[in-house]
């Protein structure tokens, strides 16, 4: 398992801590805040706030009320609050999303519930003639 050479054991020891993901467990439930680098699994309940700069992988069990900030989500379960995503947000079937959402893109696969104001703002491009036009500007509202 380990070699001789410090700086290969090293290598392979930061690198194995780095894509550990943190699971939340069908039948936990969290109330407070968390904050994380790394990747979540949710399968059970937390009421709070949920920041990370990894993405966040909510189970047909999981949900989520409160505020949650990341890159990317993907959602089986609930969510009901404020969502603030950089990338995108993905909706499978089983999905119940209700609130606020921010998000770059988003991907809803038929029979997922979103009932939230959801703003999408994209990159700004800039045309050969000097102007800057917004790639994907949208505002959308279901209720």
């Amino acid at each position: 398992m380990f070699s001789s050479d410090n700086k290969k054991s090293k290598y392979a020891i930061s690198m194995e801590t780095s894509t550990q993901q943190n699971i939340i467990a069908q039948g936990t439930k969290i109330i407070g805040d968390i904050a994380s680098q790394g990747p979540f699994r949710i399968d059970g309940t937390v009421e709070g706030n949920v920041k990370t700069s990894g993405k966040v992988v909510v189970g047909k069990s999981g949900y989520i009320k409160g505020t949650l900030q990341g890159e990317n989500a993907d959602f089986e379960g609930k969510f009901s609050g404020k969502l603030i995503l950089s990338g995108t947000l993905s909706l499978k079937s089983t999905a119940h999303i209700e609130g606020e959402v921010h998000t770059s893109k988003l991907a809803v696969e038929p029979g997922a519930t979103f009932n939230a104001t959801c703003s999408m703002k994209g990159t700004v491009k800039e045309l050969p003639n000097g102007t800057k036009q917004p790639e994907q500007i949208a505002q959308r509202q279901q209720g």
